[in-house]
């Protein structure tokens, strides 16, 4: 008899999960970039997904929720493509990720049906271009490997000034690095066919390096076991191979195996306890699987799986999530262009659900690190304890002290306290981990931040109070939704749009009747058209309004929708009378021309109360107001030392509000002084800002940049400018001003810059965390311009709280927000409280001047054929489930005997079954029998 060993995992079989177990609601990008598109913690799915740009991630849970469902929501991360991502080793909410925006983020994640932190706790700038991949250090806390495209980097996040180490540059695209097992030393592959082996702490040069690839085209390089290190690339031939090489000698491989001619990545992924690799090809159908040992021979294959759906991206899940009872030894996520699979790897065994098969599951590095970065940049080697998969062995979270004491409240460096309130993960640093974080399974409490152990048991208001504690402020707004209406109601065609206005500009201004654009067309001709009259315009020539100079802003007169105010190069401001119907001829004439400022105008303003007042500011740093009645400057205000970058009336039309490119936030009292009766500091950066007044002018909303050029929301007190900002929230990284849209019946802020695909919203409230995040709106190609409409223009039967225009580059597209409810049948009252008619002046422009306040009358949004949902009929509550008595019923004879008779014949199986000696493993060979 032939003596020989047979692996425990030879007949692992892969079990693709079903289909309404599949993560949905997926668009997976199709991208350009060395790491891998999607990666998983034990507790979180993130993946790259398709948007403009890239700068966006798709996250996931590793488990559905008590519906069976798994929620996905999308974090805006990056202004540029997500390259690669990484979660920490030690903490299951902790990501890296690197971008070609020349940036490394660290982001501490929640639940995907929890609102995301506004930012990242740790941005690294190592200024040296696009960054390529980022990996964790299996050992030690808050180290990283990030590469650029052709340096590998060695960063201490704690010090994020500079790296640990700059090694040596490769001579061509670095395109996979890969941290040995027991965190010592550091191997790359490169385009220039050369596999580098560095031992980062000794010397910046590779120790091991050689020229040992065959093909320069996507390299993949993985450490395995000991010092056996594995790649996957191209043969000369162009064939996909797999090959093994000792880390010490690296001239020649110990084993290769090829897999086939494909053009696609073959990404590898590896499991330390079994030694089993997962290989998956970019754009492919099939998973392969293959064990790796340390004699011959070598590599050996598993399993091949046959998919659904070409493969996008690959990851796996961390031990600690498996299940382990269910003799799971693997379980894969396969991304694909619209849904994420589950497949998982189980080791056929008797018993298996009911009995833990120890020989499968060694004990598995826990979620402690052995030590911190600096240790082991001094020279440290401490390996990450152990812990059991077995259930009944793993540790389980302390029961908390008994004592009314209550526990201190932490709030991690970087995150906001309006992140803690929803639900995030955080620590006292930021790679900082939990004293518990070596246990494998974390009960329901220990998750969501709460101590565990027996306590007494709230009252139902209490509950109800803790668990708002815990999840943040709700908001009627969360889950507002953004659609861009029927193509029949765009205007299309529009030809020679003009997109060099101003940054102050907001680039083209509507009205309830029409739209202006301005047209790169010499005359600064600007088009105006009927919103009435939708569909294609003309290729020929059609009428305009000839400005006869270049427009740096235009607005609609508010109370007038034939006058159209327009702000040129030549500081000259024109007022023009649409007639009635539209433009059936150009117009050269204007009616009316204001002249006073001295250099170029940024911006103009109409007073929201008074008719035939405006403000306007220019190069000349002075801010002036006009009377449209007699066409005279009635006030000069001074006192900004560098360019306005923004103004707005307060919503009472007392004061007006401006933001100041020397740092400085503003309010004037037109009327009473030239001066400012208030002065703060504004946004650090200096790229351009706007302002708005919100919470019934309480406040002043600031969009702009930080020192880091991340675009930031501050929230100043309206009373108190010189304290500075009371709130603030990071929006994202982009160069184009977000320009603010206001609505004072919701306290809804919607926001976008020109050129982006995003609309940011956010519920303002006058108190703690200030910024409530709602549901975003993409749109499906970058926009130029989003412009708002009165309120009196959204559809309330449909739930609707804002109706904006698009302008693109060819387009005109409303697009309108809706609040989801169920009842639309009944008018929603709680969403729509009596509107201010701003549409109509409360007064004229002498009698504002002579210190005449006035106010809008209030009308309400109900029609007259609807009920108000707050006296809608109450309906009775719905019984979900059968009464006890049907639970506890004694069961018949008969249907004993039928129970029992069918436990008989599943116990006896079916001839078609395999015998049991069919599914018999071997043994070891000293367990032979000489």
């Amino acid at each position: 008899m032939n003596r020989f060993k047979t692996s425990k995992f030879k007949n692992t079989s892969p079990k693709v999960a079903k289909k309404d177990e599949w993560i949905n609601n997926v668009r997976a990008g199709s991208f350009s970039c060395q790491g891998n598109h999607i990666k998983a913690s034990s507790k979180l799915v993130a993946f790259n997904t398709e948007q403009a740009g890239g700068g966006m991630l798709g996250l996931s849970s590793v488990k559905p929720g008590p519906d069976g469902q798994w929620a996905v929501t999308q974090i805006s991360c990056h202004s540029d493509l997500v390259t690669d991502m990484d979660f920490s080793p030690f903490d299951e909410s902790l990501l890296a990720t690197c971008s070609g925006d020349e940036t490394v983020k660290l982001w501490r994640l929640c639940d995907p049906e929890l609102a995301q932190p506004s930012g990242p706790e740790v941005t690294l700038r190592p200024s040296q271009g696009r960054l390529e991949l980022v990996v964790f250090h299996p050992t030690s806390s808050g180290l990283l490997a990030v590469s650029t495209t052709k340096s590998p980097l060695i960063w201490d996040t704690s010090r994020q000034d500079a790296p640990l180490a700059a090694l040596e540059q490769h001579s061509d695209q670095l395109q996979s690095l890969s941290w040995k097992r027991d965190g010592s030393l550091l191997a790359s592959s490169c385009k220039d066919k050369m596999l580098r082996v560095f031992d980062p702490r000794a010397q910046l040069t590779p120790v091991q390096s050689a020229k040992s690839l065959q093909h320069n085209k996507d390299s993949r390089i993985l450490w395995t076991k000991d010092d056996l290190l594995l790649t996957t690339g191209f043969d000369m031939m162009r064939n996909r191979e797999v090959r093994l090489w000792d880390s010490r000698k690296l001239n020649s491989s110990v084993s290769s195996v090829s897999l086939g001619t494909s053009s696609g990545t073959l990404i590898p992924l590896f499991d330390d306890d079994t030694g089993l690799v997962i290989l998956a090809g970019m754009g492919d159908t099939a998973v392969d699987c293959f064990e790796v040992s340390a004699a011959e021979p070598f590599l050996s294959q598993v399993s091949h799986c046959l998919t659904d759906a070409s493969t996008r991206g690959v990851a796996t899940i961390p031990k600690l999530a498996l299940d382990v009872m269910s003799c799971e030894v693997m379980r894969v996520l396969q991304l694909t262009d619209s849904c994420i699979v589950p497949i998982s790897y189980q080791v056929p065994r008797k018993n298996s659900g009911n009995e833990f098969h120890a020989d499968l599951y060694p004990d598995t590095v826990g979620t402690t690190p052995a030590m911190s970065a600096d240790e082991w940049w001094q020279g440290g080697n401490k390996q990450v304890d152990k812990v059991s998969l077995q259930p009944d062995k793993r540790l389980k979270p302390k029961a908390p002290a008994a004592n009314n004491t209550p526990a201190k409240k932490e709030v991690a460096s970087g995150v906001s306290k309006e992140d803690t309130a929803r639900g995030c993960s955080t620590s006292s640093s930021p790679l900082s981990t939990p004293s518990s974080s070596a246990a494998p399974t974390r009960s329901p409490s220990s998750t969501s931040g709460l101590s565990s152990g027996f306590v007494p048991s709230p009252s139902p208001s209490q509950s109800a109070k803790n668990i708002q504690n815990l999840l943040g402020p709700t908001s009627k707004f969360r889950h507002i939704q953004g659609a861009v209406m029927h193509r029949d109601t765009h205007i299309t065609n529009i030809r020679g749009l003009n997109l060099t206005t101003p940054g102050e500009s907001d680039g083209f201004c509507v009205n309830r009747e029409r739209v202006a654009v301005p047209l790169a067309i010499s005359g600064g001709q600007i088009a105006i058209m009927e919103r009435s009259q939708p569909g294609r315009l003309p290729d020929t020539a059609f009428p305009t309004i000839q400005n006869s100079v270049n427009v740096s802003d235009l607005c609609w007169d508010p109370f007038n929708t034939h006058q159209l105010a327009v702000a040129g190069d030549d500081a000259k401001i024109r007022l023009w009378q649409i007639p009635e119907g539209g433009l059936k001829e150009t117009l050269t004439e204007p009616d009316l021309i204001l002249q006073g400022h001295l250099e170029k105008i940024y911006s103009i303003r109409f007073h929201p109360m008074a008719s035939g007042l405006l403000v306007s500011s220019s190069y000349d740093l002075t801010v002036r107001v006009w009377n449209l009645e007699s066409g005279e400057q009635v006030k000069l205000l001074t006192g900004h030392e560098d360019q306005v970058f923004g103004m707005a009336w307060s919503p009472d039309g007392k004061l007006l509000a401006t933001v100041c490119k020397d740092g400085k936030v503003r309010i004037y009292d037109p009327r009473k002084s030239t001066s400012p009766v208030q002065e703060g500091p504004g946004p650090e950066g200096h790229r351009g800002a706007r302002v708005v007044w919100v919470c019934e002018g309480k406040y002043l909303l600031v969009s702009g940049f930080d020192s880091r050029s991340e675009r930031v929301l501050y929230l100043y007190s309206a009373d108190s400018l010189s304290s500075g900002a009371v709130a603030s929230t990071t929006v994202d990284v982009s160069p184009s001003t977000l320009i603010p849209f206001y609505d004072p019946d919701t306290s809804v802020v919607i926001l976008t810059g020109k050129g982006d695909t995003r609309v940011h919203i956010y519920e303002i409230v006058p108190e703690t965390p200030y910024f409530v995040d709602c549901s975003s709106f993409h749109s499906p190609e970058p926009h130029k311009g989003l412009a708002f409409l009165q309120k009196s223009e959204c559809n309330v039967r449909d739930v609707e709280i804002a109706m904006g225009l698009m302008l693109t580059k060819t387009t005109i597209e409303p697009v309108v927000f809706r609040v989801p409810r169920v009842k639309k049948e009944f008018f929603q009252d709680d969403v729509y409280p009596n509107t201010a008619v701003c549409w109509e002046p409360a007064l004229t422009a002498s009698a504002w001047l002579s210190g005449i306040n006035g106010k809008h009358r209030k009308i309400s949004l109900k029609p007259k054929d609807m009920t108000p949902v707050s006296e809608a009929p109450k309906e009775a509550p719905v019984r979900k489930y059968l009464p006890s008595s049907v639970y506890l019923e004694e069961k018949t004879d008969e249907q004993k005997k039928e129970e029992l008779l069918s436990a008989m014949v599943a116990k006896l199986g079916n001839m078609d079954d395999p015998l049991p000696q069919e599914s018999f493993e071997g043994v070891d060979e000293d367990e032979w029998d000489d």
